[in-house]
């Protein structure tokens, strides 16, 4: 189980949002740099960074940033944020990223996520963020009438290397994982598949670890960290890779 601690980014700041609200945000003081050190430093090998600035503009706004946190620390990073074309996912490879993360474009353009697996073997990953069985987009605040299942089971077949999917009713709520979804997705993706939203505890972490499904890769973590709930201490007894 590949742990993910979470860095969003805006305005060159580490914020956290709740279910997706730029109106409802919390910034920290750590910077984006500062934080994957201390990531860095407690053992983590694996980041999932949103530039949120990016899902705003369509734009690697904070590639630069990016782009240092690997140079420094040699993390594997998985990145989104308003990624809408091949120009961009290009940029993020050749800075370095392991995962490029797919969301509203590659939902609403099936032939865009096709042609970037086929483009981009083993570096894209897709991201399903749902609402009651729904998917959403465009920063959640598009809901669409297609159940996420439907939907994975007509893209499948496209060479996705990863899956990650958010349930937003979950999403920096600290309310634990809806893990009972995300069993079912991953029971059909034919890629692995990320745990995100919502994780309260460590307990959360050894949950998905029971779940005992060799489907599900990893756990996204990041509102919980940055409010104390987690220990980094204690996070590190659970880092498989």
């Amino acid at each position: 189980m590949k742990i993910f601690p979470a860095i969003d980014i805006k305005d060159k700041k580490c914020v956290r949002l709740v279910k997706g609200d730029f109106n409802n945000k919390t910034e920290y003081e750590m910077s984006p740099v500062e934080q994957a050190r201390k990531y860095k430093d407690y053992g983590f090998m694996n980041l999932h960074i949103v530039d949120l600035d990016g899902a705003l503009t369509g734009e690697a706004v904070n590639i630069d940033i990016i782009e240092q946190i690997i140079r420094k620390f040699d993390l594997k990073i998985e990145v989104g944020g308003g990624i809408r074309n091949f120009k961009i996912i290009q940029k993020y490879i050749n800075a370095g990223v392991e995962k490029v993360i797919l969301g509203s474009a590659a939902i609403k353009d099936k032939y865009f996520l096709r042609e970037a697996c086929t483009k981009f073997p083993d570096k894209i990953a897709l991201g399903l963020d749902a609402k009651d069985g729904f998917l959403s987009v465009s920063g959640w605040k598009e809901n669409l009438n297609l159940k996420t299942l439907d939907f994975l089971k007509e893209v499948n077949d496209y060479g996705a290397s990863r899956l990650i999917y958010t349930d937003i009713n979950r999403d920096g709520m600290k309310l634990s994982p809806n893990f009972d979804e995300t069993e079912n997705v991953a029971n059909i993706s034919n890629c692995p598949v990320i745990i995100s939203g919502g994780v309260s505890s460590v307990d959360d972490i050894k949950k998905a670890k029971e779940l005992g499904n060799k489907n599900i890769e990893g756990i996204i973590i990041g509102k919980a960290i940055y409010d104390g709930d987690i220990k980094l201490e204690e996070l590190t007894k659970e880092i498989d890779a």
